[in-house]
């Protein structure tokens, strides 16, 4: 079957995010990244901004924070309606029509469809530190620990919501390392494996 619909995971620093925009606009798909956090917003109720920060991290606090974090009288808690809301528009979005989605657990919300491909990008330390210093102006040491921090609540996110751990090559189609192939060959690989 053919796939249709492209789910990018990565580690901060990977280059995931642009790898995911390119493949997007060579094969004239839909791409979905911070423009689902208006969607979330209104099926959830809470405010874009708070959506930006809590529906691909969890709380800075750590997992057993976050899984015992204020629940209302349903036993959910304020991520698990943002969650929720979350799962639903992926959901929808995947009926709707071809696209590549970034991160957002979206690889495990679509792990029933067999039109599917579910790619990971990770990459070396160094080149991570470097391209994390180039976009947000930062000094090594700064982007090292903003590397280490960002990955460390996208996998609490993850393994709290997919009871999977995140980066592991069995949850995925692929598993690339974009600081050995370079951007420009993992989103030709992507682009052979979707037809």
């Amino acid at each position: 079957m053919e796939k249709r619909i492209i789910t990018i995971s990565r580690e901060f620093g990977s280059g995931g995010r642009f790898i995911g925009e390119e493949v997007a606009k060579k094969l004239g798909i839909s791409y979905y990244d911070k423009d689902i956090i208006g969607q979330i917003a209104e099926q959830s109720g809470f405010s874009p901004e708070y959506i930006r920060e809590n529906a691909e991290l969890s709380p800075k606090k750590g997992l057993f924070a976050y899984a015992f974090s204020g629940r209302d009288i349903t036993g959910k808690s304020v991520e698990d309606m943002v969650y929720e809301a979350q799962r639903n528009v992926i959901l929808k979005i995947a009926e709707k029509e071809s696209c590549v989605i970034i991160g957002r657990n979206a690889d495990f919300i679509l792990k029933d469809r067999e039109d599917v491909l579910n790619v990971f990008i990770h990459g070396d330390m160094p080149e991570k530190v470097q391209r994390i210093c180039k976009l947000y102006n930062v000094a090594e040491a700064d982007a090292a620990k903003m590397i280490t921090e960002t990955d460390k609540r996208r996998r609490t996110n993850y393994n709290f919501y997919t009871d999977q751990k995140w980066g592991m090559a069995k949850n995925y189609t692929l598993s690339l390392n974009s600081s050995q192939l370079g951007y420009e060959r993992c989103g030709e690989i992507i682009m052979e494996c979707v037809k």
